[in-house]
C-alpha cells in the first residue's frame, strides 16, 4: 500500500491511481475506527481535495485493521461535551455524512468488521457495499438513549423494507453480514483476507468507464429517488444529453468499433 497523507486519522492510498481508484482509511484502529471531531474534520477536507483529481472515477473507504470498519462517534470524546459542545460537533458530523453522500464519483465502503452507529450510516451513504464475512452491522443508539441523527432512518429505510428497518432501528440489534446480504442492504460478502482485493478489482472494474457516465448516473439514482417519476425522468434525460452532446462519446463509439480500449477525456 502507498499511502500519501497529511492527516492525523486517516489515509489516503493512490497506489491505485493509474486505474483511477482511490482508497480513504480511517485511522484509529485503537478506538474500533470511532470518529472524533478531528476525523470529521479531515474527512471533509479529504473529500474536498479528492473530487478536484482528475485521475479518481471511484473512491473506497475502509478502515485499518480487521477488527473495525468504524463504530460511530467516540462516546469518550462525547462525554466532555456539553449540550452546545454536542450541537456543535453534530453540525461537523452532518457536514461529512453529507459530502460522502455528494461524492460527485461512486463511493464503495469495504466493511472490515464492525460498523456501528455512525458507521453503519456512513455505510449507508455510499453507493456500494462489501462486507468482511465476520462483521456485525447496527444502528444501537436506541440502546443509549439517542437515535442515528446523519441519515440512518432515512437511508435504511430507503434501503430494504420499511419492517425489517423499523425492526433493526427499534431493536438497536446487531445484524451478520449475511443477514445484510439477505435483506439487499449490502451487494457482497468477503472473507476479510480478500474483501479489499475483491473491493478493489469491482472499482477498477467501474472506473475503466466513461467518467462522465459514472457522474451523470450517480446523479440520476440519488435526486431521482428524492422526487415524483416525471421529474426524476427528466433529470435522467438532462443528464443523458450532457453525455450524449460528450467527446467521451464520440471517443467511446470509435473505440468500439476499432475495437480498443476508450482513451476519456472527461470531457
Amino acid at each position: 500500500m502507498t499511502v500519501t497523507t497529511s492527516w492525523q486519522t486517516i489515509n489516503v492510498d493512490d497506489s491505485h491511481k493509474e486505474d483511477a481508484v482511490y482508497i480513504l482509511e480511517l485511522n484509529r484502529p485503537e478506538a474500533m475506527n470511532s470518529f472524533t471531531t478531528l476525523m470529521t474534520e479531515e474527512i471533509i477536507g479529504c473529500l474536498a481535495e479528492l473530487k478536484e483529481k482528475k485521475d479518481l472515477r471511484v473512491l473506497i473507504i475502509t478502515g485499518s485493521g480487521t477488527r473495525s470498519f468504524c463504530t460511530g462517534a467516540d462516546l469518550k470524546e462525547r462525554k466532555t461535551l456539553d449540550q452546545d459542545g454536542w450541537k456543535k460537533q453534530h453540525d461537523i458530523f452532518e457536514q461529512a455524512f453529507q459530502a460522502i453522500r455528494d461524492f460527485p464519483f461512486p463511493v464503495i465502503t469495504a466493511v472490515n468488521g464492525y460498523a456501528l452507529g455512525g458507521g453503519m450510516e456512513m455505510l449507508l451513504s455510499t453507493d456500494l457495499r462489501y462486507v468482511a464475512a465476520h462483521a456485525k452491522l447496527g444502528l444501537p443508539e436506541v440502546t443509549l438513549g439517542i437515535m442515528p441523527g446523519v441519515g440512518g432512518t432515512q437511508l435504511l429505510a430507503r434501503a430494504i423494507p420499511i419492517a425489517v428497518a423499523k425492526e433493526i432501528l427499534l431493536s438497536g440489534r446487531h445484524i451478520t453480514a449475511e443477514e445484510a446480504l439477505s435483506y439487499g442492504l449490502i451487494n457482497d460478502v468477503f472473507p476479510i483476507e480478500a474483501l479489499m482485493e475483491k473491493t478493489i478489482e469491482v472499482a477498477k472494474g467501474i472506473a475503466a468507464n466513461a467518467p462522465l457516465s459514472l457522474k451523470a448516473i450517480k446523479h440520476s439514482v440519488d435526486r431521482g429517488l428524492q422526487t415524483d417519476m416525471h421529474t426524476a425522468v427528466s433529470i435522467e434525460l438532462d443528464q443523458y444529453y450532457k453525455c450524449a452532446f460528450s467527446e467521451d462519446r464520440v471517443e467511446g463509439v470509435l473505440a468500439f468499433n476499432e475495437k480498443r480500449k476508450p482513451v476519456w477525456k472527461g470531457k
